[in-house]
């Protein structure tokens, strides 16, 4: 057996639900390139082929989640989990396999080209699937109502270009009208949906304000925020925590998809839309803030009105948040609220 003894092996992880594609690369050369069963145990095993080595491995954020990192790191394996987009493809490779993934993973990782992403504690981790639960069901529920709406304008129940806002009353009145029965049937099933989805948020909701008395201080940071209310704020304390992980405001942006594209060449240099690689529940919520923020905070109006003029109301919005989202992050870094124009700063106790 080769003596591995104080040498650097880069391992080059390919995850999927029944089995790993591991690349091993050591001194520039392919030194093993296995399939194995996909078991956190048996990769371990796995390493002794390397015994006496310092293993670097890594893997694609995605399904697995970061369970097999913290199982890698426990055990002395420096391991990092990487961004799909941030692996390199060259542009002639149309090629696509689970062993040409994880060479492409370790080469890279030798060469010194691949970064962690941000690895969130199994606390917060916990209590990140409360919101994205409650994100789902969101979804799930206005995509019922638009089934509902949609069968009865079909039938004629509806009239064109009336607002109707769903409620339990209003569906069960809705149901007594005549239609056929087959109509009825899937009305009541829709109904049902909708009613359920109703009220698996109410409870999701009441488990939200439980969790918001853990962190008071930070929450009223967050909330301080103009648009963002108590339910916004848990998805951001959930995704962002207390933003000290981010050493500075670009990371902060790149991790929340709010970082522009750039195209530039020799004096030409053009930004174009943003990279989209981010969190889009992080980018959703306060974009969504930022149109209430123009309205209460007048010095984000005339910033939101200059670049509107100039790139149109959406690039400007997208400005906004990502002020919102800086400012956020001084006033966490601060221990003070938010502050408004021409009003004074309000510390927090």
């Amino acid at each position: 057996m080769y003596d591995y003894t104080n040498k650097i092996i880069y391992l080059g992880i390919d995850v999927h639900r029944n089995s790993y594609s591991v690349t091993a690369i050591c001194d520039g050369v392919i030194i093993k390139r296995d399939k194995i069963l996909a078991d956190p145990q048996t990769l371990l095993k796995y390493f002794n082929n390397f015994k006496g080595a310092h293993i670097k491995s890594a893997y694609e954020a995605g399904f697995s989640g970061f369970h097999l990192h913290r199982i890698l790191i426990t055990h002395g394996i420096d391991n990092i989990v990487v961004h799909p987009a941030s692996i390199e493809v060259g542009s002639r490779d149309f090629v696509k396999t689970d062993k040409r993934d994880s060479l492409k993973i370790a080469t890279q990782l030798a060469a010194g080209r691949l970064s962690c992403v941000y690895i969130p504690s199994e606390i917060q981790e916990d209590k990140r699937h409360l919101t994205r639960l409650r994100e789902q069901f969101v979804r799930k529920k206005a995509a019922t109502a638009c089934q509902i709406k949609s069968l009865l304008y079909l039938h004629g129940l509806l009239e064109p270009f009336v607002r109707i806002r769903l409620s339990n009353t209003w569906l069960d009145n809705i149901i007594k009208e005549e239609m056929g029965k087959n109509t009825k049937f899937t009305l009541e099933k829709l109904a049902q949906a909708w009613k359920y989805f109703h009220i698996q948020i109410n409870l999701i909701n009441k488990q939200i304000a439980k969790e918001a008395t853990t962190d008071n201080e930070l929450e009223l940071i967050y909330c301080s925020i103009p648009g963002i209310g108590p339910t916004s704020a848990r998805k951001l304390i959930n995704e962002l925590g207390d933003m000290s992980h981010f050493s500075n405001q670009e990371k902060l942006f790149s991790y929340a998809g709010l970082t522009p594209r750039e195209y530039s060449s020799g004096q030409h240099v053009r930004q174009g839309h943003i990279s989209r690689q981010g969190k889009p529940i992080i980018r959703w919520v306060l974009v969504e803030a930022a149109w209430t923020a123009i309205k209460k905070d007048s010095s984000l109006k005339i910033i939101f009105e200059k670049l509107a003029y100039r790139a149109g109301k959406k690039r400007a919005i997208v400005a906004i948040a990502r002020i919102l989202l800086g400012r956020l992050k001084t006033c966490i870094k601060e221990k003070r609220l938010y502050e408004y124009s021409k009003q004074e700063i309000v510390k927090v106790a």
